[in-house]
């Protein structure tokens, strides 16, 4: 049975970290681009949509591809849950075309570095499993979490048992944090659960040179380096 897959890419207008990051140029070309490309080059998705209140992000979206879903401002905010984002283009498109994809794979337009082989990787990896809910992509902690201080009363301590801290990192057990790059589910389970985050809740894991999630200016810099570096050239 052919399966409907819906990728969506979030992207609105407002953004503290790094100002109209979502279309800022990324080595030549526009932020979301990246992930609009990846998403076309894809096996498996169907439809690639781009949820936004921003006229000049709608633009750039479809000049590179992708369809538009213009969102209203009051799901465009700072505190606006992107779950609310992605049922809304659910419900766009369910009452606008009788349109109800099969799965649902969100593509944050800050994962930059994610690739076509990722996102048809990702979807493989949710389809062969059928017990699970939904997919997180993730990324290995770069120093063991159970090695986290707090300065209390001006002096350091252990988050979590003193007991970590003497002990070598190939001792204790490995911690995962999701990279912001794929998410997996289906309507039904987004509908009933109101996030990705499901008590079967499967992961793909990805190596740190594809995590970086832009937030900063610093994280951009990263980005341009990881790219120049994998292509040898600026892209045109």
């Amino acid at each position: 049975m052919l399966l409907e897959i819906l990728a969506i890419i979030p992207a609105r207008g407002g953004s503290k970290g790094v100002p109209r990051k979502n279309i800022r140029l990324l080595v030549g070309k526009p932020l979301i681009a990246y992930s609009i490309e990846a998403a076309l080059k894809s096996r498996y998705i169907d439809r690639v949509v781009v949820s936004t209140e921003d006229e000049e992000i709608a633009e750039t979206a479809r000049r590179w591809g992708a369809e538009v879903i213009r969102r209203p401002k009051k799901l465009a905010r700072d505190d606006t849950p992107t779950i609310d984002v992605i049922i809304h283009v659910l419900d766009y498109l369910r009452k606008e075309e009788k349109y109800i994809p099969d799965i649902v794979v969100l593509l944050q337009p800050t994962s930059p570095l994610r690739t076509r082989e990722d996102i048809d990787n990702a979807i493989e990896h949710f389809l062969n499993n059928q017990d699970c809910l939904s997919l997180v992509s993730v990324t290995e902690f770069e120093h063991p979490p159970w090695w986290a201080l707090k300065i209390e009363n001006g002096y350091l301590s252990p988050i979590f048992n003193e007991e970590y801290i003497r002990m070598r990192r190939q001792d204790l057990p490995k911690a995962y944090k999701p990279n912001g790059a794929i998410f997996i589910s289906t309507p039904k389970v987004l509908y009933e659960y109101k996030t990705f985050y499901t008590p079967k809740t499967i992961a793909y894991i990805m190596p740190p040179e594809r995590s970086i999630d832009i937030d900063t200016e610093f994280d951009f810099l990263i980005a341009e380096f990881l790219i120049k570096k994998k292509y040898g050239y600026e892209h045109e």
